[in-house]
């Protein structure tokens, strides 16, 4: 094969490259309907989750409550008992009747807070159920939108197979060097590592070549012949 051959051949391969990275940049372009409908899904998960914590901080909150006052109660009946059986005078009496007013009135005081914790229990109880239902009800939508967009994918890459097979075809046939080299360029120059002579200019920056470049690239040779300012290799496809 020629040198001349071989540039055009990897000249070729740029172009497929660019085909297939054109493919790869519509996969990555999500439906607005898919994405809408996955950001719904992490807005209610984010809002159960926060939900969720919330409401087991406050269960946390009522149990310690609850055990507090069935403590507090607990020590009104022995208070009662222990006046039953101890209490044999009217000084005993007043003690005893004292401490259980006091422990009953700290009751009460118990059970008030009681209520605000468990209304807020009950509110985050049904806010936490109305997510999940809404995690369910969105559930059919994103598996259907899911799935056409896999549908999507994957005939956009049916539809680069016959370039990639091109392509490994092409590279079979060329130096793995100048292959390796030319994939580098590529990659740190915008998907270009081949670029025409357009009217003695470099057309992937535009500078004006030097004529013994432009001779020298006229050529074909191999190693291509690289730009001196953005360093593509260089071809000249009006003499093909």
């Amino acid at each position: 094969m020629s040198d001349t051959g071989s540039l055009q051949r990897l000249h070729r391969v740029q172009q497929l490259d660019l085909n297939l990275d054109q493919l790869r940049a519509e996969e990555s372009n999500i439906p607005d309907a898919l994405r809408d409908a996955r950001a719904q899904q992490t807005e209610i998960n984010n809002s159960l989750e926060d939900t969720e914590i919330t409401l087991e901080g406050v269960e946390k909150q009522l149990r310690q409550a609850e055990m507090d006052l069935a403590g507090t109660r607990d020590q009104i009946q022995r208070a009662k008992e222990e006046l039953d059986k101890n209490a044999f005078d009217a000084r005993a009496q007043s003690q005893y009747g004292s401490r259980i007013q006091m422990l009953g009135e700290r009751a009460d005081e118990m059970e008030e807070d009681l209520g605000p914790l468990r209304e807020r229990q009950q509110e985050l109880a049904a806010k936490a159920s109305q997510l999940r239902q809404a995690h369910r009800d969105l559930r059919p939508t994103l598996d259907a939108l899911e799935t056409e967009d896999e549908q999507r994918v994957q005939g956009l890459r049916d539809q680069g197979q016959a370039d990639r097979e091109e392509r490994a075809q092409l590279v079979e046939n060329l130096d793995s060097r100048t292959v390796k080299e030319y994939d580098l360029i590529r990659k740190a120059k915008k998907g270009l590592g081949v670029v025409e002579i357009k009217g003695g200019r470099c057309s992937g920056c535009n500078v004006v070549l030097p004529v013994n470049v432009q001779q020298k690239a006229a050529l074909g040779q191999l190693p291509p012949v690289k730009c001196p300012s953005c360093g593509r290799f260089l071809i000249r496809l009006d003499l093909a």
